[in-house]
């Protein structure tokens, strides 16, 4: 976990999402929260992400995303050295049957 991150107001700000309870809440509370563009971006992330798990290649990506051959680069660092934390919840996601395509 990166120490820089870890303030009381990113725990209140976890505290909060985990206290989500359907798709509809989410959808209400980061609407609120992050610009469309911030919202966007987070989920191209993790479409690249999921795309990169799958063994697209960059241009595949880049094709159906739209992201930067920077973004993806970004992502698959944080897949390969990062903490872990997309791996995660694909495994989450893959267990409780709503598989990433």
């Amino acid at each position: 976990m990166n120490k820089k991150i870890k303030t009381e107001a990113v725990d209140s700000l976890f505290d909060a999402i985990l206290c989500l309870e359907s798709r509809e809440e989410c959808y209400s509370f980061f609407e609120d929260l992050c610009t469309v563009n911030e919202l966007l971006s987070l989920s191209q992330r993790f479409e690249v992400a999921a795309m990169l798990k799958g063994r697209k290649t960059y241009l595949e990506i880049a094709e159906k995303t739209g992201a930067s051959t920077a973004t993806i680069s970004r992502v698959n660092r944080s897949l390969n050295y990062g903490n872990d934390g997309y791996e995660m919840v694909f495994n989450r996601l893959e267990n409780s049957g709503q598989v990433q395509k």
